[in-house]
């Protein structure tokens, strides 16, 4: 049997991910910072402290096939730390190429890293979207720390001839999600009014069952040998505007709760949002609620024969089963 090494392996993307490997046939070994029994049973729970530049990662790589890299310093919206480019670079950056030279050592065959949209950019023209061979232009130190560790570990592939795949996604959702997506849920259950029924963007997600699914097809090296030294973009394959998501997560919610009273979307001009939430301090949000985002992932179609598990509205229902139990 194959083993994986997962970093990230109690997060959002790293639970759901160690089930799927270990359904189809993996030895799935987590890499923890301390153990808990929060963790299913069939994962082996490496304990290796802090990821920091200097972790020692052997007792997770002796042995292993896979390394699967999901942990990291993740984007922070109001970030305290002094200088938060060193402290993303620290972790992202030197910690994550230190794993990728130790695995060297351990002879493992494969490293995939999951990396961010962010390094390609924050917004796109409509229509336009991001491509993996586009010259990358990170705006913020997260992105840019991801970029530096994408770039050291397609320089230690050519080096040492150890396999990396880079995945950038874009906003990940599904059961379990935290943080502006699960805020948005809420607020969608509420009977409230809110200005957002006028929104003409173009936005890529990716549903938490898709990135699962593709980047288990990437772990299986006999079925994805078109992968070694490639970038890829992953998405749902279907663009949304901030309107229509909105839409769709209303009738997700309808469906589960039929009786309840949801939020109505009432049309407030884009210019007149942007002017309040520059003037609140909240210029952000404007890039997130009213910018286009798109990404072309045919590649992993023509390249792998990769192709979307699960639509928008079927994850959103999942979502939506897993906030009413």
């Amino acid at each position: 049997m194959k083993r994986i090494f997962l970093t990230g392996v109690s997060g959002f993307i790293g639970a759901a991910l160690a089930c799927v490997t270990h359904e189809k046939g993996f030895i799935i070994r987590g890499g923890v910072r301390s153990k808990s029994d929060s963790i299913p049973s069939f994962v082996e729970q490496i304990a290796v402290g802090n990821i920091i530049p200097s972790t020692n990662w052997q007792m997770g790589l002796d042995g292993s096939d896979i390394v699967i890299h999901l942990a990291a310093r993740v984007h922070i919206m109001q970030d305290t730390a002094k200088n938060p480019l060193s402290e993303f670079r620290r972790i992202n950056t030197e910690a994550t190429l230190n794993l990728a030279r130790q695995a060297v050592a351990s002879n493992v065959k494969r490293f995939i890293y999951l990396s961010s949209i962010k390094v390609n950019g924050e917004l796109t023209s409509h229509g336009v979207p991001f491509t993996p061979d586009d010259d990358c232009v990170p705006t913020d130190p997260y992105g840019l720390s991801k970029y530096e560790a994408e770039q050291g570990l397609l320089a230690l592939a050519q080096q040492t001839g150890m396999e990396v795949v880079i995945i950038r996604p874009p906003l990940v959702y599904g059961p379990g999600v935290k943080a502006n997506f699960a805020s948005m849920m809420k607020w969608m259950d509420k009977p409230v009014l809110l200005p957002f029924s006028a929104i003409y963007n173009q936005r890529s997600l990716v549903a938490l069952d898709n990135l699962v699914s593709f980047i288990s097809l990437c772990a299986d090296r006999e079925k994805s040998p078109l992968a070694v030294n490639q970038v890829f973009l992953i998405s749902d394959g279907e663009d949304v505007s901030t309107t229509q998501l909105l839409r769709k997560v209303r009738q997700a919610l309808h469906l589960q709760s039929p009786s309840g009273t949801k939020a109505r979307l009432v049309p407030v001009p884009v210019s007149i949002m942007t002017f309040f939430a520059k003037l609140l301090g909240k210029g952000d949000m404007v890039n997130r609620l009213f910018g286009s985002l798109q990404v072309d992932s045919s590649k992993a179609s023509e390249l792998l024969g990769w192709e979307p598990v699960i639509t928008m509205d079927e994850q959103l229902a999942k979502i939506t089963k897993d906030i009413q139990r």
